[in-house]
């Protein structure tokens, strides 16, 4: 008898096109503030929103509007800054690089070279600047009085809107009744979410299942268990 095969599950590969990304009335406001960004105040915005927010999908999104490039703030150190600074650009997951002091010099060298060229400056975070802990006074400054536009946690248009992405995006197909089940009785977290499709997909490829209500009704009491 030929044993099981372990299940290969495609990587989950993200959309991240304008398309691709739900506007409700939980995310509106930070969508417009990004969309406004020729007229942001001293041409910089800080995003804010906690994991599985979005914050990477808009990002990308403002980056192919005003062709920016894109940098994760850990690897400033080691980054042509007068390169970056000659346009648009946005660096991602700033508080990562809190008391690194080359990469903390860094981003405040590209911040004061980016707005004297007049080039809009996107930084994204999951807290605001005040509970970054960033050690360089003047950057710590500048940070702090940067406007910002801000993720809340989903409503449960947001939420069914981001569950549907999730499946879409690891090419997993839930039955139509596991959307609005798992929206009246999940945590509305954009974290949770993430990991309920995930375990969801996994679940099903492992015992060779539908994605049902009843073993989302499954995985839902193991997470709580878990919890």
């Amino acid at each position: 008898m030929m044993a099981d095969q372990l299940p290969l599950p495609l990587p989950a590969r993200a959309a991240l096109g304008r398309e691709d990304y739900f506007i409700g009335k939980a995310n509106a406001l930070a969508v417009a503030l990004l969309d406004n960004w020729p007229r942001w105040p001293s041409g910089k915005m800080i995003l804010v929103g906690p994991a599985g927010a979005g914050k990477t999908h808009l990002a990308h999104v403002w980056a192919q509007d005003c062709g920016a490039r894109i940098v994760a703030a850990a690897d400033l150190a080691g980054a042509d800054i007068p390169a970056l600074a000659d346009a648009p650009v946005c660096v991602e997951d700033v508080p990562r690089i809190a008391a690194q002091a080359g990469a903390e010099e860094a981003l405040f060298h590209l911040h004061n070279l980016a707005l004297a060229q007049g080039q809009p400056l996107l930084m994204t975070a999951a807290m605001p600047p005040r509970l970054w802990g960033l050690v360089l006074p003047d950057l710590r400054s500048r940070m702090e009085g940067t406007q910002t536009a801000t993720l809340p946690q989903p409503d449960d248009d947001l939420l069914a809107a981001v569950l549907v992405k999730l499946f879409a995006d690891r090419q997993a197909v839930p039955a139509p009744d596991v959307i609005p089940y798992l929206v009246r009785h999940m945590p509305r977290s954009f974290a949770t979410a993430r990991q309920v499709v995930s375990a969801l997909d996994a679940e099903g490829l492992a015992r060779k299942r539908p994605l049902s209500r009843a073993l989302a009704r499954e995985i839902l009491t193991g997470l709580q268990g878990e919890d």
